[in-house]
């Protein structure tokens, strides 16, 4: 797509300081901002086969429906002065650029000729010996107009049939060819049937394949000696080309056999009754599920989209053709005993034109290279179906740490949600699943031997795990808090830890006795890393260490002393890597930047500006192919490779849509993993930074919940917000239109009767406003740079107040959707915010422990109140309180915060303390006041909601019932009622007066109902994947009765 195309340049242009998630949304305008460089700098741009994004069929030189912004391009390139080239190459002249092609125009065009007689001779020689007059040799070469890949074509002919004597041919054998493409009808339909199949599967496959890729996907089993014969016989013809071990096409044959493939499959499919017992759309797949990212997109983009807009357009409507596509589907299963594609490839034309296929029957068929990855299964009967090679989501949460086996074959991951997983490098396949508890799992680390995995998370255990087994062989007891960091010493024998406890322990792996406590930092201590063994350096012996109190410390592992502390960080340090040399330490973390130290002398030789906060830092392996390479993921959600020697940015890694929170390289340097909070881990050719595979996870906890007048709403991880019906705890709506997680909602104070309206804040950067009557959104608020985390209504409903998690606050006219105010004094992130009743004050609650009282009109800050720990949670009292009533400042209300040092305090807005609550074990996530300010809500990490008396502090209910940390609480609009939300993903009902829960409720799975009863060609560790999705397994006989 051109929108790509022109933001892969400027990220180029650039030297990667612009990138797509800060380019404007709009194609003119990133049109202009690459403008902006070919005229500033010169430029040498090079667009290869420009004929594949124009129109087929009787016009030429028009583009095709979906590139037709290219043309916005080109007319720009032409008609902006600048100081680079295009060079565009093409079977097709642009009608478009005509008016700009002359001598003394900004276009010229060079029309290539064939190739000369003599030139004929030296290519034809190489395939063989053939004789012929010149007159001979001259009219075969004006016949084909020179082309090479037509002669080579020909030539086979002349050597097979003619034995070489180009005479003979030309007198008795040749047809006169209008285009390459007749050429090509005639020599595929000479072709047997087996070559005709090994065209197409090399055509799907867009890249060159081995002869066992080749050999495996075969509908119809074929014996290697029958395949290999067809694939000489084929590059005998020119019509293959073979490069080292692998088999590929010409790009010309290749679009050719395409484009046959997709005309048989749509006539196939257009006919009412098709005949698919020895169709291509049988025996062929229209795309390979697990296969590289890249690959697939081409397949979907140059076969599968072709093939539904043609079926579109004969069937003229998308409803339509999905019935007939019923009806293919009822075809298939008359035929269940043939084994092919067939049902695979009508999973994905099913994806792709979004049907919903709830209650669908697919049982008993054999489903290939179905990519199910991010499509909703709800009811859909899979029993006793063959699922081999197709693709469905994990339940992966928010990827925390990856880590690759230093013998390459294994990846492991970590989540949010307690799992370890570990994978195949070579095919993507899960091998294990490891749970830890519920809880994050913030680091996991293979021994140099690859057989052990050590791990650590948000409990003060450190777990030791047997690669071959899954089993847990070791628990290490001794840390008072999280433990942060895990890290093999080089030789395996210890393993040291970081906690937030503020130290870090060195363990004996063997016996897994605590062998030394290292204490110096301040704060928590965030990553470790043991210096590698290296005969030339002197610093091997050495483990370091990076804290929350901005500084690195160098621990001599023999006298376990701090030899040396680096400073120049202003803020936490997230992340910490020695090179493999033991010349460098690379740190980064919250203030933006990554920074190279020399390890030797402590001196920091480089700052690299990243422009976000920083999660991961990895170098590259010593490989003499490739130099030493640095790896970054930050909360800009990218991943950013950078040149070691000389500081800048090679590469920027696109693709995930939440922050990046773990990066690292493999062991030959080739590939880069990255987890994010997007539930996705991506694997990246480094060299060129395509992606190759994507792990897609799913789990849908809960982030934000709020009552309205009419029910209440939540606000999840899939990206939705849902409307439910307190009463009957039935979903009654779903707004869809974000990119990413929601965190925060909040409803508009209603102004008499006007419709209901609710704001979300999203991880897609943006707010979205809804009209709740028309479940429509009418507004989308843009200017955030980061997720937008916490958002607050003035009490009018005319402001909008919002964060993105950084240090400011921005005001939003909600009429206009524009910001009018920006407040700015916090020094670190701010977590939460509220608007005094009377709608004169904002207080904001951050993370460098402070509360800020501002004032609404004039933007002032008026005061600071201190006492917590980082502040997660603000709210006011909806009432005057009667303990503030005799003070005289004014709009005194009380102010609830609750914080990570688990207490909630009460305030008088003088700054007065009234009271601390104690009782929770956890962070205080979110605080609400009920309706008439007698009662304060909280939800914490500790998995409860309590209920406290406002008045005198007092804790009356606990309620317990969640299993995983409480994001948030809300009261109903009477106060009888309370909603929690929890990362358990359900939503729990609560009765206020009695603490009993009512309801728990919970959004339907993506394949909730899904039946997998005898299904084939997965793995028992996957079909617990799909039943933790919903899955579950009912025989055929009880289906009927189960769906009623």
């Amino acid at each position: 797509p051109v929108a790509e195309l022109v933001a892969d340049l400027i990220r180029f242009l650039s030297q990667e300081q612009e990138t797509a998630v800060t380019l404007p949304e709009a194609l003119p305008e990133k049109i202009s901002r690459l403008m902006h460089y070919l005229q500033s700098q010169r430029c040498l741009l090079v667009l290869d086969n420009l004929e594949t994004i124009l129109q087929g069929g009787e016009y030429s030189g028009y583009y095709r429906d979906e590139h037709r912004g290219y043309g916005e391009l080109f007319r720009r390139v032409a008609e902006i002065p600048h100081q680079s080239c295009l060079v565009i190459t093409s079977r097709e002249n642009l009608r478009a650029l005509a008016p700009f092609e002359g001598e003394a125009l900004p276009v010229r065009s060079l029309a290539l000729r064939g190739l000369t007689e003599t030139d004929v001779r030296h290519i034809l020689q190489v395939k063989g010996s053939f004789t012929g007059t010149p007159a001979a040799w001259q009219t075969l070469t004006d016949r084909y107009a020179g082309n090479p890949l037509a002669l080579k074509i020909v030539a086979t002919t002349i050597q097979e049939l003619f034995d070489g004597d180009i005479s003979e041919f030309l007198q008795e054998g040749a047809t006169v060819f209008d285009d390459l493409r007749a050429l090509l009808d005639q020599h595929f339909d000479r072709l047997s049937p087996l070559e005709q199949t090994v065209m197409y599967w090399l055509a799907i496959a867009r890249e060159a394949i081995t002869v066992n890729e080749l050999q495996a996907d075969l509908a119809t089993p074929t014996s290697r000696s029958q395949l290999l014969d067809a694939l000489s016989s084929l590059r005998r013809r020119s019509l293959l080309e073979k490069l080292a071990n692998r088999y590929t096409q010409q790009p010309v044959v290749m679009e050719y056999i395409t484009e046959r493939l997709i005309h048989h499959v749509t006539t196939d499919l257009e006919t009412e009754e098709p005949d698919l017992s020895s169709s291509l759309f049988h025996s062929h797949a229209l795309i390979k599920a697990p296969v590289k990212d890249y690959i697939r997109d081409s397949q979907i983009r140059l076969i599968l989209t072709p093939i539904a807009d043609r079926l579109l357009l004969t069937f003229r409507s998308r409803p339509a053709l999905i019935e007939h596509l019923k009806q293919v589907l009822l075809t298939l299963q008359t035929m269940a005993d043939v084994p092919g594609y067939g049902a695979g490839n009508l999973l994905n034309v099913f994806r792709h034109l979004e049907t919903d296929l709830t209650g669908y029957d697919f049982s008993n068929l054999t489903i290939w290279y179905a990519y199910l990855q991010d499509v909703n299964l709800p009811r859909v009967n899979f029993a006793h179906a063959d699922l081999t090679k197709s693709v469905f989501a994990q339940t992966l949460g928010s990827i925390l740490s990856v880590a690759f086996s230093p013998d390459g074959q294994h990846l492991a991951t970590s989540d949010a949600d307690g799992e370890i997983r570990l994978w195949r490098v070579a095919d993507g396949t899960q091998r294990l699943a490891m749970r830890e508890a519920l809880n994050w799992v913030w680091s996991v680390v293979f021994s140099p031997d690859s057989q052990t995995i050590a791990s650590s998370g948000e409990d003060p255990i450190i777990r030791l795990w047997e690669v071959q087994t899954g089993d847990c062989i070791q628990e290490l007891e001794g840390h008072t808090n999280w433990v942060w960091s895990v890290a093999f010493s080089p030789d395996g024998q210890y393993l040291a830890s970081g906690s937030e406890d503020q130290t870090i322990r060195l363990w004996e792996v063997q016996t897994g006795e605590c062998t030394a406590i290292l204490q110096g930092h301040t704060g928590g201590v965030c990553t470790i890393a043991f210096c590698p063994i290296s005969p030339n350096q002197p610093t091997s012996g050495i483990l370091a260490s990076a804290s929350d109190d901005k500084t690195i410390r160098l621990w001599n592992l023999d006298t376990l002393e701090c030899t040396q502390i680096l400073e120049g960080h202003t803020e936490r340090i997230r992340s910490i890597a020695i090179s493999p040399d033991a010349e460098w330490l690379a740190s980064a973390g919250d203030d933006q930047t990554v920074r190279l130290w020399e390890l030797a002398t402590g001196n920091c030789t480089q700052t690299l500006p990243v422009g976000s906060r920083v999660w991961s830092v990895a170098f590259s392996s010593l490989q003499a192919e490739i130099e030493p390479l640095l790896v970054t993921g930050d909360e800009a959600q990218r991943v950013k490779v950078w040149q070691i020697a000389s500081g800048h940015c090679l590469h920027t890694f696109e693709g995930h849509r939440s922050r990046v929170w773990t990066a690292a390289f493999s062991p030959d340097a080739q590939v880069i993993a990255s987890g994010s909070d997007d539930q996705t881990i991506r694997l990246w050719e480094t060299q060129t930074g395509r992606c190759i595979r994507t792990f897609q996870g799913y789990n849908n906890w809960i982030w934000a919940v709020s009552y309205g007048h009419s029910g209440f709403a939540s606000g999840s991880e899939d990206g939705m917000v849902r409307l439910w019906d307190a009463q009957t705890g039935a979903c009654t709506q779903t707004l869809k239109g974000h990119s990413g997680r929601i965190w925060t909602i909040a409803f508009q104070p209603r102004q008499n009767d006007t419709a209901e309206i609710l704001a979300s804040g999203s991880d897609d950067r943006t707010i979205k406003l809804w009209n709740l009557s028309t479940g429509r959104c009418i507004k989308t608020l843009r200017g955030h740079a980061g997720e937008v985390r916490v958002i607050a209504f003035h009490p009018d409903g005319s402001l909008l107040a919002s964060n993105s998690g950084g240090h400011t606050v921005k005001l939003w006219n909600v009429e206009t959707g524009q910001s009018v105010r920006t407040l700015r004094d916090h020094e670190k992130r701010v977590f939460s915010i509220a608007f005094s009743p009377d709608g004169q004050y904002l207080a904001t609650g951050s993370e460098d422990q402070t509360i800020r009282l501002w004032e609404v009109q004039t933007g002032t800050c008026l005061r600071v109140l201190e006492g917590h720990r980082f502040v997660l949670s603000v709210a006011f009292s909806p009432v005057h309180s009667p303990a503030s009533q005799s003070t005289s400042y004014p709009g005194s209300f009380i102010l609830a915060s609750g914080s990570d040092d688990q207490t909630i305090r009460l305030w008088q807005l003088t700054g007065e303390c009234l009271h601390i609550l104690k009782g929770h074990t956890g962070w205080i996530q979110s605080i609400a006041f009920s309706p008439d300010g007698s009662l304060l809500a909280s939800g914490s990490t500790d998995q409860t909601v309590k209920l406290w008396q406002v008045e005198t502090g007092t804790c009356l209910h606990t309620f317990q019932g969640h299993h995983k940390w409480v994001q948030s609480v809300s009261f109903s609009p009477d106060g009888k009622q309370l909603v929690s939300g929890s990362e358990d993903e359900t939503l729990k009902i609560w009765d206020v007066r009695s603490g009993e829960c009512l309801h728990t409720l919970r959004a339907e799975r993506p394949y909730e109902g899904m039946n997998i009863f005898g299904v084939t060609g997965v793995t028992e560790a996957q079909k617990a994947t799909l039943r933790a999705l919903g899955a579950i397994e009912v025989d055929e006989s009880d289906w009927g009765a189960w769906i009623k």
